[in-house]
């Protein structure tokens, strides 16, 4: 779908390897900013704002990796009408998170069927199933890109073993009860984690809809030091909550957004407030 110096639009923040993959195919990545304020989501008028005669692709996640933002189907609609106008643009629409939605019923852009010909749908077992270390996914597409799919993967991959194949057809023809107790228990951790960051001064955190992350605004504490280290950046931030609180998140410029950090929530409830009570305490030594 993408040639030499073709575009590919992202909204951020994104998965990381998103912007990586485009210059693989020697594409333009052409990013459209959001704000924690947006609820990390775009609007129709980013859109028609971002979009050129050499944009190709659009690539987005809903519920999204880092920022768990999803989007309403009334909010999708709005961007169909944009697409509506350029016919060209081809939809890449990642729903990895499908299942893990805290919000209502999953919405996908292909949904729209005028548009439907050209979105491009990419799941898998890993999040709704737990079966992260599985590796399978699929995609849905129109007969055309399907099959020039195929022609590249079947080159480069190999191995889905049959155990992964049979466990698959069991978790996408069965109850899906295991997947949505599954949430249940993440809306529990979603809201446990929400009330301590709201305790802790200088964090902006908006309420993820769906996946298993918060990804807050830490910028206020960029230019404090607690004596020794002095954070001037996310890298910064996520280092000293390391080598201080002895805990892991991911820096906000991997997903596009350098003022952010995301923290998952995907552990047991125990180190989950064992975590953030070390988080909150490394934090109140900063100055």
């Amino acid at each position: 779908m993408v040639d030499d110096g073709d575009e590919v639009i992202i909204p951020t923040p994104y998965w990381v390897t998103y912007s990586e993959l485009v210059k693989i195919a020697r594409g333009k990545v052409v990013e459209i900013k959001s704000t924690p304020q947006q609820g990390f989501k775009i609007n129709a008028a980013q859109l028609e704002a971002a979009i050129t005669p050499r944009s190709k692709v659009f690539l987005f996640s809903s519920p999204c990796n880092p920022s768990g933002a999803v989007y309403s189907k009334e909010e999708l609609a709005s961007l169909v009408e944009v697409f509506r106008k350029h016919p060209d643009i081809v939809i890449l629409s990642d729903e990895i998170y499908e299942y893990i939605n805290f919000v209502g019923k999953h919405e996908s852009i292909a949904q729209f069927n005028e548009l439907k010909e050209r979105v491009v749908i990419v799941n898998g077992l890993s999040k709704g199933f737990a079966m992260t270390g599985w590796r399978l996914g699929y995609i849905a597409a129109n007969t055309d890109i399907a099959k020039a799919c195929e022609k590249v993967q079947g080159q480069f991959t190999s191995g889905t073993n049959s155990i992964t194949q049979k466990a698959a057809v069991v978790a996408l023809t069965t109850d899906l009860r295991p997947s949505l107790e599954m949430v249940e228990e993440f809306a529990k951790r979603r809201k446990k984690v929400l009330e301590v960051v709201k305790e802790i001064p200088g964090i902006t955190c908006p309420e993820p809809e769906g996946a298993f992350y918060i990804f807050p605004d830490v910028s206020s504490y960029f230019g404090k030091s607690d004596g020794e280290t002095t954070i001037s950046n996310a890298a910064d931030f996520s280092m000293y909550l390391l080598n201080t609180a002895h805990v892991s998140s991911v820096m906000g410029d991997a997903f596009g957004e350098p003022k952010c950090v995301r923290f998952s929530f995907a552990n047991s409830m125990e180190k989950i407030e064992e975590g953030w009570r070390r988080i909150k305490a490394a934090l109140a030594k900063l100055k």
